[in-house]
């Protein structure tokens, strides 16, 4: 099966953000506490094990584009009972953590970028998601797009 225009054009966008995003700028530059400082290494790090571990509960239907592989299973166990989109998840938390570690104004405002593109990256997706597995709204009604949720909890 063909890969669709349009997943090509998300997939596109999210490299390019990420190869810009790597552009060394020193303007906007910022000081930061230490503890700050280690906060946003930390953050780099949470959002490195959640790829990690999102990549080791797909397997064999991963994939950079967002329609869905052939003969997937709805997963929503594991990261994936926290958010529905861990993936994207561990890479905002990983390009905001690196911007405040490395003090970049730049960064992160390809951050933020990269964030508003995942986020109409995962709408996309959850359309086709809903296509093929009709118990995705339950899922989708109880469980966060990027981050839990905490309905209900004081």
């Amino acid at each position: 099966m063909a890969v669709p225009k349009k997943d090509k054009i998300f997939v596109a966008l999210q490299v390019l953000l990420m190869l810009v995003w790597f552009i060394p700028v020193a303007a906007w530059h910022f000081e930061l506490s230490n503890n700050l400082h280690g906060l946003g290494l930390g953050f780099a790090v949470i959002g490195f094990v959640l790829v990690l571990m999102a990549f080791v509960q797909l397997n064999s239907a991963l994939s950079p584009f967002p329609s869905p592989v052939k003969g997937a299973k709805l997963i929503t166990s594991g990261v994936f009972a926290f958010a529905r989109h861990p993936i994207y998840t561990g890479i905002i938390f990983m390009a905001f953590g690196l911007s405040i570690w490395l003090g970049s104004g730049y960064k992160m405002l390809i951050s933020l970028l990269l964030y508003l593109l995942f986020y109409f990256k995962s709408r996309y997706e959850e359309k086709l998601l809903l296509k093929i597995f009709p118990e995705y709204v339950f899922y989708k009604r109880n469980t966060g797009r990027f981050f839990p949720k905490f309905k209900g909890r004081i």
